[in-house]
């Protein structure tokens, strides 16, 4: 538990920084240059995320049940996994109407599939690493809104074909991740 514990305050305090230190940061880009922050960010964001998958699979082989979630829970995170991918499309299809409405998809995607596999799953390593990046999303979400007041952010109205496009992307990824990778690349089938 210890190293997933570590990794998750590698890599969750590494991109807390814009939350907490956001002259530090702008500092730290200045003095770095954008191609300097940019790589030490992505290697210290890698060896963050490295603990926390090298974390998660040591404490999965000696798991410790919190509780056990009934069986109807697979069936509210399932609809609320296809949300999050949706959102997640949201940050990267140009133009859609979702991004121009709730402005931070990327956070509301993992604010959703940290609710959604807190619903699903009991026990400790699962309760640590979900819950952490529950309250994370929700930290990041609402200092993105209150910097977007401050500064007075315009985001651009959405197209329907985008937008359209989005759901149509994330529905599709959510299911081949669902049917497919989830077992592959985690070890656990979903359904």
């Amino acid at each position: 538990m210890t190293v997933l514990i570590l990794g998750l305050l590698v890599f969750l305090g590494l991109h807390s920084v814009r939350i907490v230190a956001d002259d530090w940061r702008t500092a730290m880009r200045a003095r770095l240059g954008e191609n300097g922050w940019k790589g030490l960010y992505s290697v210290v964001s890698l060896a963050g995320f490295g603990l926390i998958i090298w974390g998660y699979s040591l404490a999965r082989q000696q798991p410790v049940v919190v509780w056990s979630p009934p069986a109807f829970m697979a069936h509210i995170a399932a609809p609320l996994m296809v949300l999050a991918f949706i959102l997640l499309a949201a940050a990267y299809v140009p133009g859609n109407g979702i991004k121009a409405r709730l402005h931070h998809p990327m956070t509301l995607a993992v604010k959703v599939w940290a609710l959604a596999h807190l619903l699903a799953n009991g026990t400790l390593h699962d309760i640590i690493l979900f819950g952490s990046f529950l309250v994370w999303s929700v930290l990041l979400l609402r200092a993105a809104r209150k910097r977007d007041a401050a500064t007075g952010a315009v985001y651009a109205p959405g197209k329907r074909g985008a937008t359209l496009a989005t759901a149509v992307v994330g529905f599709g990824a959510s299911v081949l991740f669902a049917h497919w990778l989830h077992l592959m690349l985690i070890g656990v089938k979903p359904f």
